[in-house]
């Protein structure tokens, strides 16, 4: 069978199993399950091995399962690393993408050296990997309960030879209020009050109830903990909004990914918190999605 056949053919079934965009995800799975490269594919159109059909097609069927692409290939691209992911971990999206443009942009602007970066619920690593590599001269810490997701992240690491990044297991600030050794500071404590110049984070901020209508490649695949933030989604920001100014310098900055209602109660607790300037920042979509505070 002709390597453009099989093409249309991965992407008629997985259009029948409301696949979006099935195109694309053909094409990826095409590509990942034969060796080949899109020059070849639709240049030389070549003729498929048995083995290689074989091997497109069980991916096929764990696609139509609702098994997320991203699970299957088993990496995601993201600020320009390549990240492996799998079940346990969350799916970077662009949304937090985004999130690390802008605090690589904000973050070029402080002047202190070295920076001190905190990211709570880590996860795949991604902002603190991204940021650890924008800032090379920085001290990153990445922090999640989840030690399948920071087995991901420190792997990640790894993979993208990054050294600048540190990641703990902990409960949001759980453990900076008894500090732990610090890798960058030969064996002595850090600090446990006004210490990072930025804390970030993408934490779960679904509503509970909300959970069970999510796409099933999301409710059935990716880690609940991750997802669930409560039965008004607002758990995690309550937590963390009010501690952040005991972590962050003087003149340093949260920033926060934000669930599609959140945008308003999230702004009314850094009021409350006792932040002066508040930033929200709009995703490709329009959704106020980023909370930035100082």
């Amino acid at each position: 069978m002709k390597a453009l056949d099989k093409l249309k053919e991965i992407s008629t079934i997985l259009a029948s199993h409301a696949s979006e965009p099935p195109d694309k995800e053909a094409e990826i799975i095409l590509l990942h399950s034969s060796n080949l490269d899109l020059v070849t594919l639709y240049r030389d159109n070549p003729e498929l091995t048995p083995e290689q059909i074989n091997a497109i097609d069980r991916i096929v069927v764990r696609r139509t399962n609702h098994e997320p692409l991203q699970y299957i290939t088993g990496y995601v691209d993201f600020m320009g690393l390549k990240l492996l992911v799998g079940k346990g971990v969350l799916i970077p999206r662009p949304e937090t993408e985004l999130m690390a443009e802008n605090a690589t942009n904000k973050v070029g602007a402080i002047h202190e050296s070295p920076l001190h970066i905190l990211d709570l619920c880590t996860g795949s690593g991604c902002l603190a990997l991204a940021l650890a590599k924008g800032f090379p001269d920085a001290m990153v810490y990445g922090v999640d309960i989840s030690e399948t997701a920071l087995s991901y992240a420190r792997r990640n690491a790894e993979l993208n030879e990054i050294s600048n990044v540190s990641f703990i297991r902990g409960n949001l600030f759980g453990p900076f209020q008894n500090p732990p050794v610090s890798p960058f500071s030969k064996g002595g404590l850090i600090s446990p009050s006004n210490f990072f110049d930025l804390i970030i984070s993408n934490p779960p901020y679904i509503k509970s109830e909300d959970i069970k209508d999510l796409q099933p490649e999301i409710k059935d695949w990716e880690p609940q903990n991750a997802l669930d933030g409560g039965p008004d989604g607002l758990g995690y920001y309550r937590i963390i909004i009010p501690a952040s100014r005991q972590f962050l310098k003087p003149n340093g900055m949260l920033m926060l990914e934000l669930g599609i209602d959140c945008a308003g109660p999230v702004t009314a607790m850094l009021k409350d918190a006792g932040y002066k300037t508040i930033e929200l920042i709009k995703d490709y979509a329009g959704v106020r999605r980023i909370a930035v505070a100082a």
